[in-house]
């Protein structure tokens, strides 16, 4: 079994790092923030639209990075498009002890779309390698930081 996850997390990274998705920077953004991993180089400005009622109705990205910080900024577009304030910052909060504690599932950042987290499951394997959660987390630590009005973030 951990062979096939192995092996998911490899072609889900791959895919993502090669075809990211909402790599772009929308001109009707109302808010941003730009997150550096100094460790390696990786740099990510995140954009998000969010409406009167708080809910992210686009987000993207652009920078450079590792296989690993591209795949997981796709994949975080991707699964907060459509949520509001409050749900995304419990998916990035789950997320990140998702990438960093071994029991995160007992965990209780509030509701969290389930199937989004199974998804994001994928990229659990960082854990192994604390080098690389930075990598994994960065894009997403803008995210909250664009959500809660900071223009820039950190990944510690």
């Amino acid at each position: 079994m951990m062979d096939e996850l192995r092996e998911l997390y490899q072609e889900v990274i791959l895919d993502h790092g090669k075809n990211p998705r909402n790599l772009r920077h929308p001109d009707d953004a109302n808010r941003e923030a730009r997150g550096e991993n100094p460790m390696c180089g990786d740099k990510f400005t995140v954009y998000l639209k969010v409406n009167d009622q708080k809910v992210v109705e686009d987000v993207a990205f652009e920078g450079r990075g590792c296989a690993i910080s591209t795949a997981s900024a796709s994949m975080m577009t991707e699964v907060v498009k459509g949520k509001t304030a409050e749900e995304a910052t419990a998916l990035f909060h789950t997320f990140h002890d998702l990438c960093t504690k071994d029991d995160h599932e007992h965990c209780d950042h509030g509701p969290v779309d389930e199937e989004a987290m199974e998804k994001l499951m994928v990229l659990s394997g960082v854990r192994q390698f604390p080098v690389r959660v930075k990598c994994a987390t960065l894009a997403w630590h803008a995210m909250n930081a664009a959500l809660t009005g900071e223009a820039k973030a950190s990944s510690e």
